[in-house]
């Protein structure tokens, strides 16, 4: 009896459906499943199918036929009027399309979990926006390897720099803010920022250092707080550069909600908007114009934003080549009257109402 052939090799780079179940030991039906999002398989065998395709690759030839037509937005959470616009913007492209949208939200954190990676599989959306989170690596993988297209809109952490993503120009927004209020007068120039992690809050802060620098005006360690976006934080910080010895003339808040939190310290510490402290805010949401006095702050266009990120998850889902990875949409200084030029002398602070 002749010996059997010997199995064919199986070729480096992506793999078939048969070639993965091959190398994995098990059914094609198996690693059909896998690859199609059903949860119906074991976790060690997921895991291994999962690790082939990461090391070695599969890509379909194709979109699927039965790619749903979806845009699935993901928040870290859905509060306030910054998640509102960003998602208008992308229901008006939406609607363009005739695709749904779905949305989800993580309840605060910033790195979904693994249920929805799940989810997204089993829905087979035309493409993900993920706005203001991150995504893991394997979570990033997963998706691309199902030709699911992901759009960074706003990313945490510490990003791919050749993903797809949307966003304003930050630095050029913090150098507004700061060589406004350098041109009024104002030495005295504190900023309270935004969360570390994020990339448009580090380059306002680098914009707002070099509109500084530009204008001649030292930055003091001394006036830099970090916040986190959150109208309280910047309230409590605020608080903390009031009652400094020698306090700011003016505070540059990384967002409109933070300089919200100013304008209630500065209330209870009896400073006077402009009069004894310009604020100036970024974002330009509505209620920035409706605040007493309305506040100077830095536009930033989020509709426009949440509407690029689809058009290039729809332009990904159709095969078209992006023709830059990186949509940066402009900035600009909207100068309402919560800003004029310092008046000399300390700020005098009357005490704390309750």
């Amino acid at each position: 009896m002749s010996p059997s052939p010997a199995p064919e090799p199986i070729p480096e780079g992506s793999l078939t459906i048969a070639q993965l179940a091959a190398l994995a030991g098990v059914s094609t039906a198996t690693v059909s499943k896998v690859v199609n999002g059903r949860s119906d398989v074991a976790s060690a065998t997921r895991e291994q199918i999962e690790s082939l395709i990461r090391a070695r690759g599969y890509r379909r030839q194709r979109r699927p036929a039965k790619s749903a037509a979806l845009i699935d937005v993901l928040f870290h959470e859905l509060r306030g009027l910054y998640s509102v616009e960003i998602l208008n913007g992308v229901q008006e492209v939406a609607r363009e399309q005739r695709l749904g949208v779905v949305v989800s939200e993580m309840g605060g954190r910033h790195v979904p979990g693994h249920d929805w990676v799940e989810e997204v599989l089993a829905r087979r959306p035309l493409g993900v926006v993920s706005v203001f989170s991150g995504l893991t690596t394997e979570q990033s993988d997963r998706l691309y390897s199902r030709d699911i297209p992901l759009v960074m809109l706003d990313p945490t952490g510490d990003p791919d720099p050749d993903a797809p993503s949307a966003g304003a120009s930050n630095w050029n927004g913090g150098l507004a803010a700061a060589r406004h209020l350098a041109g009024l007068g104002h030495r005295r120039i504190a900023m309270i920022t935004g969360p570390d992690r994020m990339e448009a809050a580090r380059a306002r802060l680098d914009g707002f250092r070099s509109g500084l620098d530009m204008a001649g005006v030292p930055v003091d360690p001394e006036l830099l707080r970090h916040g986190d976006f959150e109208i309280a934080t910047g309230r409590d910080l605020a608080f903390e550069l009031l009652r400094l010895e020698a306090p700011p003339t003016a505070i540059f808040a990384c967002n409109d909600g933070t300089a919200v939190g100013v304008y209630h310290a500065a209330a209870k510490l009896g400073v006077r908007i402009p009069e004894d402290l310009s604020v100036v805010g970024f974002d330009d949401l509505p209620k920035a114009k409706w605040t007493v006095p309305p506040l100077t702050t830095v536009r930033q266009p989020l509709k426009e934003m949440g509407a690029a990120a689809a058009r290039m998850v729809v332009a990904l889902a159709a095969g078209e080549t992006l023709p830059q990875q990186r949509v940066e949409l402009a900035t600009e200084l909207v100068v309402r009257e919560s800003t004029a030029p310092p008046r000399g002398g300390a700020v005098r602070l009357t005490p704390e109402r309750p």
